[in-house]
Order: structure tokens, then sequence, then C-alpha cells
């Protein structure tokens, strides 16, 4: 359907997971895609898969000199970003009474200053071609309660409300930049199956069960490429929970 035609696309942790799902879904859907990750090995891998429409940069979401090269080079390249994809993301086990503050600060400066590095960035670049859609993955654990995930869910709490914050900015200032949030519950990707002993889960065992937690990370990447697309060009500020009423269940 060529739903992001000629648009330019930014992915950051493209090199696995919802990553690399989402950066593939866009590229057949028409876009120029920017993979970004600090595994340079699968992040070329997922970039020559695509082919000439896309680019891989070695990219730490964390340093702020990073962005800057990564935004540069996107634009010296493709001339322009219309989607940035913050997706990349730590995840640590942790209540508050085990969680240390080294750990803490850890997870807060990828999952939180990466973030907020992307965002800021990405609007002055959007900012000068007439706008573009940024696209912030947080969770559900942002919107509920998940006691084992104490700094991860503070983390994703800050994506969630910076988001809210960017997307009333960009419209009071005319920008035409929209912002919103994905928040999946489980998606069956290594990171989450390395909480499970690292063995990977058969998507169709897991989709037989209909109180099932755990989604394909084609089922994000689908979000996504709405949020990218023109499709979505009135959402804004919105949270998009992908969690089969997981929230709402009260189990």
């Amino acid at each position: 359907m060529q739903r992001v035609e000629g648009k330019v696309c930014l992915v950051t942790g493209a090199a696995s997971g919802i990553g690399r799902e989402d950066a593939l879904l866009l590229a057949r859907e028409g876009a120029r895609v920017v993979l970004t990750d600090l595994n340079e090995e699968a992040g070329r891998q997922a970039a020559a898969e695509i082919g000439e429409n896309a680019l891989f940069i070695r990219h730490d979401i964390a340093s702020e000199s990073d962005w800057q090269h990564v935004i540069a080079t996107t634009l010296e390249h493709f001339g322009r970003l219309d989607v940035l994809v913050n997706n990349a993301a730590i995840l640590a086990t942790g209540t508050i009474e085990d969680t240390s503050l080294e750990l803490w600060q850890k997870v807060q400066k990828v999952n939180g200053d990466g973030y907020f590095l992307g965002c800021k960035y990405a609007i002055e670049a959007m900012k000068k071609t007439g706008g573009g859609s940024i696209i912030n993955m947080s969770s559900v654990a942002a919107l509920g309660a998940m006691p084992m995930f104490c700094a991860y869910s503070a983390s994703k709490g800050a994506v969630a409300a910076m988001t809210r914050s960017i997307a009333l900015h960009c419209k009071q200032q005319g920008y035409r930049i929209r912002c919103n949030s994905v928040h999946p519950d489980g998606v069956n990707t290594p990171m989450t199956q390395a909480l499970a002993g690292g063995q990977p889960i058969p998507q169709a065992l897991l989709d037989q069960d209909p109180m099932n937690r755990m989604c394909a990370p084609r089922d994000i990447a689908n979000v996504v490429l709405f949020l990218a697309s023109d499709e979505s060009r009135f959402v804004n500020g919105a949270e998009l929970r992908v969690d089969n009423a997981q929230l709402i269940s009260g189990i």
C-alpha cells in the first residue's frame, strides 16, 4: 500500500526485536529508513535486508554527541527526517528495595535521557521541513503497577509524561509535529525471552491462549506504521496500549 512512501524514518534499537520489525515494515511500505543500534553486526544485516533505502549507524542513545551525529548523518544522506521511532531501551528487574542507585541511574540514563535527546534533536530537524511524527515506545508499566520493575516503570512513566508535554508544545508552536507513545505489555523479543531463561517461545503457541499477554513484534510494528503514516494525522499526545486488555483486566 506504500503507506509511508517518501518518508524518512529513524528507528533506534533496530538490530533486533521490535525495532527491527519496525524498520522492515516501514521500508516495505515505502519509507527510507535509518537504523541505529549498538549491535553493529545485526544492525548492518537488517539494513542490508532492506537494501539501498536503508542506512545503519552505530548509536548509543544516552550520548548527546551520538544523537547529533545520527541526525546530521540522516539529513546528509536522505535530506530530511519525517519520523522518529524512539524504541531502544533496557529492561532491568528489581523492586524499590533491591534496586541500587547505580541500576536506577543506568536505566533512567538510557530510557529517559536517550528518549529526551532523540525528541529534542528530531524536533529541530523536523520543524525545518514542515513537520513529522515522533513515536515513543513506552510500556503498560508506565500506566499500571509492576513491583518487580521499579526503575523500568519509572523510566517509561517519564517517557509517557514527556510525550504529552512535547505533543502540546509542538502544537502550540505550530510545528505540525505529532508525538505519541505506544504501551505494550509483553512482546515476544530476545529482551523479554531473557527473563524466561533465554529460550525462544513460538508465537503460535502463545496465541493459542486468549489470555495471552505476549504479542509478536509485528503487532507493535503495525501500530508504529499507523502513527508514522498520514492516516494518523489527528492522533497527537495519545497513549496507545497494545496489551490485550491486560491493564484493565485486574489480574
